[in-house]
């Protein structure tokens, strides 16, 4: 077996396999990241920490006598000391922070920015452009190194292409959506609350339509598939974000 310390929960289903379920306590659950673990290696894996807070384990630490007991929690990417996640790629892909144009929606020019990877899909702050009404990142094109503005109404999306899915619910997916579209709740961001969806599958992949729709949907994000939007709620897989509409398909 193997034991991490991620907050996240499992527990053997009936069926004798192990299922993937959130952290007891909401603001630490770390399930948006772990989507992608596999059944054979849920069987191999435990998390201790995911049905007890963070309170719990600081005692615990306390009592085996470690150092770490009273240190302070990560607010940033981990890995990154400095916290600047921006120079982490510029040093992994150099020229990423190639400068471009602020446009909106119509292609019209509206400023200059130092590099996109400074930016975020939903950004509202640091855009450095003034309007009559708050303007807010909608689309990133980094072939043309262009950020693409709007007002906050441009934000929500209705369907999702999903690339790359990984499904850790019961049977196999292809059967599971045979009948048609599933309903799920999903996570497009880490930090979002699951909202109402339906998962089906598509030619080329699966898609994710948002019952009420969901805004700052980015591509390359991870989307989340959970059964409910409450509690300790069970992981059943995920994708990435290949691409988002703001229009739902027809019926």
């Amino acid at each position: 077996m193997l034991a991490t310390g991620h907050y996240v929960a499992s527990r053997a289903t009936p069926a004798g396999a192990r299922a993937l379920y959130r952290a007891k306590e909401e603001e630490r659950d770390q399930s948006y990241f772990l989507f992608g673990t596999t059944h054979a290696q849920l069987d191999l894996l435990r998390f201790p920490l995911g049905d007890m807070g963070k309170a719990k384990t600081r005692e615990l630490a306390r009592s085996f006598g470690l150092a770490i007991a009273d240190k302070h929690d990560s607010q940033d990417i981990c890995f990154v000391p400095s916290g600047r996640y921006t120079d982490v790629i510029e040093r992994l892909k150099p020229g990423a922070a190639q400068a471009g144009d602020v446009v909106d929606m119509d292609g019209k020019i509206l400023g200059r920015h130092d590099g996109i990877i400074h930016f975020t899909i939903g950004q509202r702050r640091g855009l450095k452009i003034a309007g009559p009404a708050p303007l807010y990142v909608v689309a990133l094109d980094a072939a043309a190194q262009r950020v693409v503005v709007g007002p906050r109404e441009a934000l929500t999306m209705r369907r999702i292409a999903l690339r790359d899915v990984n499904w850790i619910g019961e049977g196999a997916l292809d059967r599971v959506l045979d009948a048609g579209k599933i309903e799920v709740f999903v996570k497009v961001r880490s930090t979002r609350p699951p909202r109402a969806a339906f998962l089906s599958a598509v030619a080329g992949g699966h898609e994710i339509e948002l019952i009420d729709g969901e805004d700052g949907v980015s591509p390359g994000q991870a989307c989340v598939f959970y059964d409910s939007a409450q509690g300790q709620a069970r992981v059943l897989g995920g994708g990435f974000i290949r691409a988002a509409a703001a229009t739902a398909r027809a019926a």
